[in-house]
């Protein structure tokens, strides 16, 4: 049986540190920690473990809401969408994920950007 991409992150204990550092990451950087202002963090961080886990191939089913309803009413924009995700890629590479699986699962998120950008600029 081959190693998948959640393997080699480390599982869900690493996958979890990782969802951690990321929302200390968007909670400090104003352009985007507004969108959680009303948001249950213990849960939401939960959900955002079970989403990594399962687009990177480990033995979860993500059951949160669709993506597309669950951003629907945010208001994302492009830059944003930006900003969250280069925090998503320093959060693993603070985890020392290398650069190749960094990538890999940046593509994975990259295929939500329809459903979670909402707004222009």
């Amino acid at each position: 049986m081959s190693e998948t991409l959640y393997d080699r992150l480390g599982g869900e204990d690493v996958i979890a540190d990782v969802v951690d550092e990321f929302y200390d990451r968007i909670m400090a950087d104003e352009q985007v920690a507004h969108y959680f202002d009303d948001v249950d963090m213990q849960k939401q961080r939960a959900h955002q473990a079970q989403f990594i886990s399962s687009v990177t191939g480990g033995p979860v089913e993500y059951s949160g809401e669709d993506m597309e309803a669950a951003h629907a009413d945010l208001g994302i924009g492009p830059d944003d969408f930006e900003a969250i995700a280069t925090h998503l890629d320093e959060a693993l590479a603070s985890f020392d994920v290398d650069e190749s699986d960094r990538q890999t699962v940046l593509e994975e998120i990259e295929r939500y950007r329809d459903a979670i950008v909402t707004a222009p600029n």
